[in-house]
């Protein structure tokens, strides 16, 4: 642990929510740099990636959760896991929901977590941009009683919009302490686990709904030149159809070189330095429903108790 001024305020805070509602879109926002992968399918952030906000008043560290739904498979069975079990070792809680008056079944579970979890919940109104004042008020009086709220923010994610105000809001209800990562740092995560998710990410987009959920990717290489000209990337998407593998692949390889492209620039990016990425496709038929391949490709509840 970083020794700091005793005035300065720390913690964990937890993003929960339903699938899509941009939990990973303000994450990234609120630290300022691309770490959790973004795209329109929902049910894209599969593991708890934490995220570190550094200010004159102290750290935040962020926790963007896989969206609250009903497991259909194995993975499905630890996404649900990662997120509820993420309640158990934080300060705070930002719930994220739509604008809209009604609140069903998965907004329901997550208002019974929060009770039974005793922890200082904010209520994000996310996406106002996108409807009428009116509307956002009756959200607000929807869920004012739903569970106990210490604040209710109403923001817009992707414009940025009243992110301050919700900085404001954590560091009220967070405790005194020290920060728990370096000044510099953004993320615990490794850069190999990130750049997988960049690969992902840019599958999803790329194939939009040729392609469901099933693809997985796994870092078979990833090494600097001893020249530190170039970092070298191999890498295998893993899907689980051969009529899936044909359509990532493309015609004359067109698809899979999109997806390289748009991969190697975000990964560029984040390490500042050139990158050589080489992508393989492989099926693993029904892998999802597979506790080993499961585990394997990067999804281990053993992990997520530590």
């Amino acid at each position: 642990m970083v020794e700091e001024n005793a005035a300065l305020k720390s913690g964990f805070v937890a993003l929960i929510g339903r699938p899509n509602v941009g939990k990973s879109t303000l994450m990234n926002h609120l630290i300022g740099q691309k770490i959790a992968i973004t795209s329109r399918k929902p049910q894209t952030t599969r593991n708890r990636i934490q995220t570190i906000y550094n200010g004159e008043r102290g750290q935040i560290v962020f926790l963007d959760t896989p969206g609250i739904h009903k497991a259909k498979n194995k993975l499905g069975e630890y996404m649900v896991y990662a997120a509820e079990s993420s309640l158990k070792n934080v300060d705070a809680v930002l719930w994220l929901i739509e604008p809209g008056d009604y609140i069903g079944a998965a907004e329901q579970h997550i208002a019974k977590m929060l009770d039974h979890a005793g922890l200082p919940v904010i209520l994000v109104i996310n996406k106002v941009d996108k409807v009428k004042k009116d509307v956002v008020q009756k959200t607000m009086e929807t869920y004012r009683d739903v569970t106990r709220f210490e604040d209710i923010v109403c923001v817009s994610a992707l414009h940025s919009t009243n992110l301050d105000s919700l900085i404001d809001s954590l560091f009220r209800v967070l405790p005194y302490g020290p920060r728990f990562f370096p000044e510099e740092a953004v993320t615990d995560q490794p850069v190999r686990q990130i750049a997988s998710e960049m690969i992902r990410e840019k599958a999803l987009r790329s194939l939009g709904e040729e392609i469901p959920h099933g693809i997985a990717v796994v870092i078979d290489k990833m090494r600097e030149r001893p020249d530190g000209s170039m970092t070298d990337i191999e890498a295998t998407i893993i899907c689980e159809k051969e009529s899936h593998k044909g359509i990532i692949i493309g015609k004359n390889g067109a698809m899979l070189k999109k997806i390289g492209t748009e991969a190697r620039r975000d990964i560029e990016t984040m390490i500042d330095g050139r990158v050589s990425l080489k992508l393989w496709v492989k099926v693993r038929k029904d892998w999802r429903e597979s506790d080993i391949l499961v585990r394997n490709y990067g999804y281990d509840k053993k992990e997520l108790k530590e």
